[in-house]
């Protein structure tokens, strides 16, 4: 089995290629395939979901930013676009942006970053449910000032606690992918 990973940003191709190998079973490949923001990402996923010609057992995942949209309708037009094909197509919506992740994990953030006093951030109110952080990459630059998006998920994402997150989309998409392999 191989899992195609269609996402919007680089960042999260090198967060994704640090994080799956500790989510995916050693039977199970991937390749992470990042584009230049979401209208790239979504002219791609007909042509490419289409396009595909790999004989094994292949099937994909979209990762999107929710970036304030509603999350129903996101979801729908992204699944409408691989009506192109009958593999298995996993979409997922990162719950504002993919720092939130990294807040879901402020442990990795401070020791990527050197800066243990940001362990206890998210004991305070705007940052205990980091799906609701409206800008997370704003508040992220905030607290880190030379934070940086693909140095710093190079930096965090080697850190980061599969189980240990308190991000709900980030659970929601390490359960998706769970069930798409069929573990």
């Amino acid at each position: 089995m191989k899992l195609i990973f269609l996402l919007e940003e680089f960042s999260m191709k090198y967060l994704l290629d640090e994080l799956l190998p500790k989510i995916l079973p050693d039977d199970v490949e991937f390749q992470t395939i990042p584009h230049t923001g979401k209208s790239a990402l979504e002219k791609s996923i007909p042509r490419k979901l289409r396009a595909w010609n790999e004989p094994n057992d292949i099937r994909f995942v979209i990762l999107h930013d929710q970036d304030n949209k509603d999350c129903r309708q996101l979801k729908k037009k992204l699944l409408e676009l691989c009506n192109v094909t009958d593999r298995p197509v996993l979409v997922r919506i990162i719950c504002q942006e993919l720092e939130s992740w990294y807040f879901g994990d402020m442990n990795a953030v401070a020791q990527a970053y050197d800066k243990p006093n940001l362990r206890n951030i998210s004991k305070k109110k705007n940052y205990r449910v980091p799906d609701n952080i409206q800008s997370p990459k704003a508040e992220l630059l905030k607290l880190i000032p030379n934070h940086q998006q693909i140095s710093g998920a190079k930096k965090i994402a080697p850190l980061m606690s599969i189980e240990n997150n308190s991000s709900e989309s980030f659970q929601y998409f390490i359960s998706g992918i769970h069930k798409l392999i069929g573990r």
